[in-house]
């Protein structure tokens, strides 16, 4: 019997080995879909693969496409399955918050995105969209301080200067958003 238990535990591996080997083949072509904006063939290839099988990266792109189609609820369970397992998976993450901050739950998108930072401490998506949940709160030091990282780590987006001339001036620092609001100008008349 034990003999038995080790031949099929060597199958298993053997043919996960083969199996993993098509996955990668197939994500290529799933991303190629994607990319071509081929959403329903991208899920079609998604969704044959096993259950059990798919990676975090295919569940965020399942997501993506529930997010293209409007089922809100149907990415959300596709970003909270990537992040169960890989709990790191920052893109997961961020996702999931946007999807809270669309459904007015501030609260729970801050924390998806701190996570998200925690991950990818450099990704000023991130620190941007929880700046903006900080103003849905009403938390403008706060947002102001998610601004400013955006903006260290991404210095050339308009948008999160603009933002952080808005929180300024609602703080009563005029010179502050005044100086912010000429480097999104700045950066406006530049593209």
């Amino acid at each position: 019997m034990k003999r038995l238990f080790i031949f099929f535990s060597a199958l298993i591996v053997l043919s996960g080995n083969v199996f993993a080997d098509e996955l990668s083949d197939m994500d290529v072509q799933i991303n190629s879909l994607y990319a071509a904006n081929r959403l329903e063939d991208a899920y079609n290839l998604l969704v044959s693969i096993p259950q059990s099988s798919r990676t975090p990266q295919q569940l965020l792109l399942m997501g993506n496409i529930m997010m293209d189609y409007g089922r809100m609820n149907d990415a959300e369970f596709m970003y909270s399955a990537a992040t169960s397992i890989n709990p790191k998976f920052y893109k997961a993450h961020y996702n999931l918050a946007n999807i809270y901050l669309a459904q007015e739950r501030p609260n729970m998108a801050i924390d998806s995105y701190k996570l998200a930072i925690r991950y990818n401490k450099e990704f000023a998506p991130a620190h941007y969209n929880l700046g903006c949940a900080y103003l849905k709160i009403g938390d403008l030091k706060k947002a102001k301080n998610a601004f400013r990282d955006a903006a260290f780590y991404k210095p050339n987006v308009a948008d999160y200067h603009y933002n952080l001339a808005y929180v300024y001036k609602k703080l009563g620092k005029e010179k502050d958003a005044k100086l912010y609001l000429d480097y999104y100008n700045k950066i406006m008349n530049n593209n």
